[in-house]
């Protein structure tokens, strides 16, 4: 029963054959994403022969209220083990689910680094939420979100200022240089040895 709203379809030629086939062979309790800018912004899960489509926030029917714990709501494909484990380190205030349970109400959204106009998409649909962009680099959990500061540093670059005056810029510049060449010193000059107050006695009386 689609319910009183016309349905929308798409025919399935303007797919290309790879996903058309990644959908017809989804096994039962696997989800597909479609994914736009390595956030997922629909899934497909198999359920029993059809197959259902879901967009943030499409559940009609929301499970459980959230008024005692601050809701996180991810807009990274993560595994089940690694939302598992960024709500256990955030600790009993906080759950953690994926855009597609979150509640609209949810006053986090954890993403990756985006366009500006898909950030502002995600902001409409959680508007309640800060937005909190992030890289994550964890090959345990596999888990890799690469943002454009990660891959200049990969090309070479040494260090990244986030913005700040003139003034400021000159302090980090400045304090950054001392540390390079002191690093510079340690790394060509003799290990650096601390003399305790014991050996100076006993060199001063030889």
């Amino acid at each position: 029963m689609w319910g009183e709203q016309t349905p929308r379809w798409i025919d399935s030629t303007r797919f290309p054959e790879a996903v058309i086939a990644a959908i017809e062979v989804l096994p039962p309790g696997e989800d597909l994403f479609i994914v736009k800018d390595g956030v997922p912004i629909a899934k497909i899960s198999e359920a029993g022969g059809t197959f259902r489509v879901e967009t943030p926030n499409s559940d009609e029917n929301p499970s459980g209220t959230y008024d005692d714990v601050t809701v996180v709501a991810t807009a990274m494909t993560l595994s089940s083990s690694a939302r598992s484990t960024l709500s256990a380190q955030l600790g009993s205030d906080y759950i953690v689910l994926d855009m597609y349970s979150a509640p609209a109400s949810a006053e986090v959204l954890l993403i990756p680094p985006l366009s500006p106009q898909l950030i502002g998409s995600l902001r409409q649909m959680f508007p309640k939420a800060r937005v909190v962009i992030a890289e994550v680099e964890d090959r345990e959990l596999g888990v890799v979100y690469e943002g454009p500061v990660r891959r200049l540093l990969d090309a070479g670059a040494d260090v990244y200022f986030p913005p700040n005056t003139i003034p400021g810029l000159a302090k980090q510049l400045d304090r950054t240089i001392v540390q390079f060449n002191q690093i510079a010193a340690a790394e060509t000059s003799a290990p650096l040895v601390i003399e305790s107050a014991q050996d100076r006695e006993s060199t001063e009386s030889e």
